[in-house]
């Protein structure tokens, strides 16, 4: 395929050019550079677009935000009084409670202004606490970009004396973030040293924002087609950090469902809510001893896969398709050791399937073991595959974070455990800080309307939720207005409302307008996702005509089209359709994209 632009007709930079460009990035930091390489890498594919110089002229000042934490009201009035005195200067200044702060808001903060009380021994107030421990923790971000002051307010007579505001300054400097001013310690009376301290302040952030770069407020700006200049590939993909691992089932559930945590940070890589994220897994290490044991070969066997050589033991940990088998191993095992068993097994296609179905590879040659060659076992095998999993994060609240919900697949069998290649890696033999290699599978299939008044019908039981979480998240950060209903099922209310406070959290607050729950075991008949779509049947009608789009995530085989069937019953009723008017409705909603599926 030829191009336009052939690197024999390329141009250098002029040198005003080159200048210009040189001045434009020389206040960005490593962060905002590697975006920027990837927000010029999308304009020059055609995927990102820049209208007009102008948004640079008519960018905002650099805000400073005034936060504070207080336990009787000294430290809220003392933020707010100067709050009012940075406004009067003409500054654009925010005031915001602890309490009210989503921490990883931080990273986005140019100046920050803290003032912060202390109580009990040495304790933070209770709106500072989420804050407090969020600096304090693994997940805080590098802050190189930040400069802040810190007012402690305390009582010299007890022994941790202004011991939140120590901490505060502490924490922001040892990540990254530069003082404007010595931190001060107030005692009781503290009316006038404030009153010095904040005036010195002043003068130096009226003078540090009346110089702020444009540039650097033009290159923060968040743009959603980035995720398609990533340098992070399925063939290349990023070695990213497991955060958390943290099982959100209950002890007695039926099911072990786990919320990971991965830091993409200085990765530059960004997704979007509705993508999925290919997840390369290491195999167990016991269950590749087991298959070496069976075939009698050795972990520093020399093998070749793909052209490359290397020992057994790493091609089978890292190479080749453990868990999941298929009817070509079955083959090629039995032509490299002539099992009469496995020839007859292979002769009926019906009882094939079922052994496959009920046996890994390690069964098979644990059940029939044989010495074969290690290249004959490799060459038996297929390559191992990554697993994609629906993200469950917006990067508008997490940011550098990408978060899943997994289903440890893990059950007893033939006298030892099995688990799922992947979902036993993240959830059980990964270590918190140990490396995962990933990748972000783009979904423009499974987008939220452009509109944001436009209403959303979500509907994910399990771990098919996990789109529904980033969706909501991605709303929130966008105060989209449009209505949000979400139908979940799992099997017990008390065991397996999976971000149970969360959604709560959603519906106090009004984002989320509706929530049905379908927990099949919790009463003798069984109810599902697709039962309470029929229940409100009238109501959902009432969403579709009036534009909703619907969202379906999870189980493909039954669920997905369990729902679809209720959904055509329901336009049948409620719209007075016949069945082939109601599926032409769905269609003309999948054709308009109000229709979208994430199903597996």
């Amino acid at each position: 395929m030829s191009t336009n632009n052939s690197s024999s007709a390329f141009v250098p930079l002029q040198e005003q050019q080159l200048n210009k460009i040189t001045q434009a990035v020389s206040e960005l930091s490593r962060e905002q550079l590697i975006w920027t390489s990837g927000f010029l890498a999308g304009m020059a594919q055609g995927n990102v677009s820049v209208t007009s110089p102008a948004i640079a002229d008519n960018a905002p000042a650099a805000s400073i935000t005034v936060l504070y934490g207080s336990q009787t009201g000294n430290a809220k009035h003392a933020a707010s009084d100067y709050a009012d005195q940075l406004k009067a200067k003409g500054l654009d200044v925010s005031l915001v409670n602890m309490a009210d702060y989503k921490p990883r808001k931080i990273k986005d903060e140019a100046y920050l202004i803290v003032f912060v009380s202390t109580h009990g021994e040495g304790d933070a107030p209770d709106d500072a606490m989420e804050l407090h421990e969020f600096l304090a923790s693994k997940k805080a971000p590098k802050l190189n970009n930040l400069k802040y002051a810190v007012v402690g307010l305390g009582d010299s007579s007890y022994e941790f004396f202004c011991q939140t505001g120590k901490d505060f300054d502490t924490r922001l400097n040892k990540l990254g973030a530069t003082p404007l001013s010595e931190r001060l310690d107030c005692d009781v009376d503290y009316e006038s040293a404030i009153a010095a301290w904040t005036e010195q302040l002043s003068v130096k952030l009226e003078a540090l924002v009346a110089s702020s770069s444009a540039a650097t407020q033009v290159a923060t700006q968040a743009v959603s087609q980035a995720s398609q200049s990533s340098q992070y590939t399925k063939q290349n993909p990023f070695a990213a950090t497991l955060s958390e691992s943290l099982k959100i089932t209950g002890r007695d559930s039926v099911k072990d469902i786990r919320h990971i945590e991965i830091s993409l940070e200085d990765s530059g890589i960004q997704y979007q809510a509705g993508d999925a994220l290919g997840v390369w897994f290491v195999n167990d290490s016991a269950v590749v001893d087991k298959i070496m044991a069976a075939t009698q070969t050795k972990a520093d066997d020399e093998v070749t896969v793909a052209n490359e050589s290397m020992p057994l033991s790493v091609a089978l940990s890292e190479r080749l398709e453990l868990t999941l088998t298929y009817p070509g191993f079955v083959q090629a095992y039995q032509a490299a050791t002539g099992n009469e068993e496995l020839a007859s097994l292979l002769a009926d296609k019906a009882t094939l399937r079922k052994f496959l179905d009920e046996h890994q590879i390690v069964d098979i040659v644990e059940k029939y073991p044989a010495k074969v060659s290690a290249q004959t076992l490799v060459d038996a095998m297929r390559a191992i595959t990554p697993r994609l999993y629906s993200i469950a994060s917006s990067q508008s609240e997490v940011e550098d974070e990408v978060h899943l919900t997994v289903a440890h697949v893990a059950y007893d069998a033939f006298g030892y455990q099995h688990q799922g290649g992947a979902s036993g890696f993240l959830s059980t033999r990964l270590e918190e800080g140990a490396e995962v290699k990933v990748f972000v599978e783009n979904n423009d299939n499974f987008r939220l309307p452009s509109d944001d008044n436009t209403p959303v019908i979500m509907i994910g039981p399990g771990t098919g939720i996990a789109p529904f979480r980033a969706f909501m998240q991605e709303r929130d950060a966008r105060e989209a207005e449009g209505k949000n209903w979400l139908f979940f099922g799992n099997p017990n209310f008390t065991q397996d409302f999976l971000y149970q406070t969360e959604w709560q959290g959603y519906k106090k607050s009004g984002l989320l307008t509706k929530i049905s729950l379908a927990f099949s075991r919790d009463q003798e008949e069984k109810i599902y996702v697709q039962d309470r779509i029929k229940q409100h049947g009238q109501e959902v009608f009432e969403w579709l005509e009036s534009g909703a789009h619907v969202y379906i995530c999870g189980d493909a085989l039954k669920m997905a089209k369990d729902v679809e069937l209720a959904l055509i019953e329901l336009i049948q009723t409620h719209g007075k359709r016949s069945e082939k008017e109601a599926k032409e409705y769905l269609v003309g909603m999948r054709k308009a994209k109000r229709y979208q599926k994430d199903v597996y």
